[in-house]
């Protein structure tokens, strides 16, 4: 399952060796939507977001192999990847206002807002603000996919439809032919575990250095 997670502290003493390939690539294949997705709604083309995702890498695995990251009072390993993001996506947002605006940027195809006049004042909190919001939202397509996984198929598209979807009630009663009762029961179950898996994989966020 393709899911944001957060790391585990054995994947990060492994990624201090540089050479342990299925380490990194773990870690890449885990994070590399997320800072692709921080850097675009910061403001970021595409081609800028794919070099704040690789630039990220680097630097994370330079501070790992350095130590940097495990000495004593670093904090969390999610607070210290999200300083480097910060600093990757300033960066080119600097960059973005001191060059010329080409002739894309002038004349785009796509209906789109000029890269200049679209990026985000990186002395302001839009950086900060994303990351909590992107942080929270894949955490809980986590928890969706683990309980969804604990539960019947049919108990879960019950849920789907009435809580995610919003049908009404008597709508998801006739297409799945259920009675209502069960309806009410799979979005007090599903609705209970999701609560649970949530604070889980914060309380494992907390315990153990932020990502595991």
């Amino acid at each position: 399952m393709d899911e944001f997670i957060p790391t585990r502290n054995s994947l990060l003493s492994r990624m201090r060796d540089w050479d342990d390939y299925e380490s990194w690539r773990e870690f890449f294949d885990t994070y590399w939507r997320f800072l692709y997705g921080i850097a675009l709604r910061c403001g970021l083309s595409n081609e800028d977001a794919r070099d704040v995702v690789q630039e990220t890498v680097l630097a994370a695995a330079k501070g790992l192999r350095e130590g940097r990251f495990h000495r004593a009072g670093r904090g969390s390993f999610k607070n210290w990847l999200e300083l480097i993001v910060r600093r990757r996506v300033n960066d080119h947002l600097r960059r973005a206002r001191v060059r010329p605006p080409s002739q894309a940027d002038h004349f785009a195809d796509d209906g789109r807002t000029p890269v200049l006049e679209r990026i985000p004042d990186p002395a302001g909190n839009i950086i900060r603000e994303v990351w909590q919001e992107e942080w929270a939202r894949n955490v809980a397509e986590v928890a969706m996919e683990r309980v969804k996984a604990r539960v019947s198929a049919k108990q879960f598209q019950v849920f789907d439809l009435y809580v995610v979807k919003g049908w009404p009630v008597r709508e998801v009663v006739r297409a799945l032919r259920v009675n209502i009762a069960q309806v009410y029961l799979a979005k007090h179950r599903i609705t209970a575990l999701l609560r649970q898996e949530t604070q889980r994989i914060r309380h494992r966020m907390e315990t153990d250095g932020g990502l595991g």
